[in-house]
């Protein structure tokens, strides 16, 4: 049989088995021979009889709280600081790999740029060389033309002058004949003619 002390001093009875075989009396039977009892015990937590008992169960449990705590919930926590440090540590050595990658993507866009420019320049004094040289080129091929031309010309000048001269003094030469003979009534002698038209064209 197993009792308990109740509110207002009353005995629970929890079970009750007798000899006898007769039915067991649960919990909630109150003996009547409780009622009217003395004084209200102290609460268990605070009855100074049962404070080795708390005590022992204080460190029993925590001990088992300590024990929890390192096996189960330090680890974890320890793990979960460790995957994020792993993680910030990746995402840093990923940002100075990406930084790099940059600033060589960048270095190598500037040589490129560069280069460019170099050969633009190249280029550009080459084109202006090479049309600097068509450009003399045409310019003495046309003074050639020019001044074949102009001889040319000047061949022609002379044999036209050389040919109007010669028709000059023959045409002289018998105006002046004619005239002599019209005038003296007697035709004057060829050479004579010819070298008064000779001397007067050469004056």
């Amino acid at each position: 049989m197993t009792e308990t002390v109740g509110q207002s001093g009353h005995t629970i009875v929890l079970a009750q088995q007798t000899h006898d075989g007769a039915t067991p009396t649960f919990a909630g039977t109150e003996t009547a021979g409780s009622h009217g009892a003395g004084h209200d015990p102290a609460f268990p937590p605070f009855d100074a009889g049962t404070f080795p008992g708390q005590l022992l169960w204080l460190a029993i449990f925590f001990g088992l709280l300590l024990w929890l705590m390192k096996s189960v919930a330090l680890p974890r926590v320890s793990n979960i600081l460790e995957g994020r440090a792993d993680r910030i540590a990746s995402d840093l050595a990923e940002a100075n790999r990406l930084k790099n990658e940059t600033d060589a993507a960048i270095e190598s866009y500037e040589k490129a740029l560069a280069a460019a420019r170099a050969e633009a320049g190249r280029i550009a004094g080459e084109m202006h060389e090479r049309i600097a040289r068509d450009a003399e080129e045409k310019r003495q091929q046309l003074e050639a033309e020019l001044n074949a031309k102009l001889a040319d010309a000047d061949r022609q000048i002379a044999e036209s002058k050389t040919s109007a001269l010669s028709n000059v003094r023959g045409i002289a030469v018998e105006a002046g004949a004619a005239i002599v003979e019209r005038l003296t009534g007697k035709a004057p002698a060829q050479p004579e003619i010819e070298q008064a038209v000779d001397a007067s064209l050469a004056a």
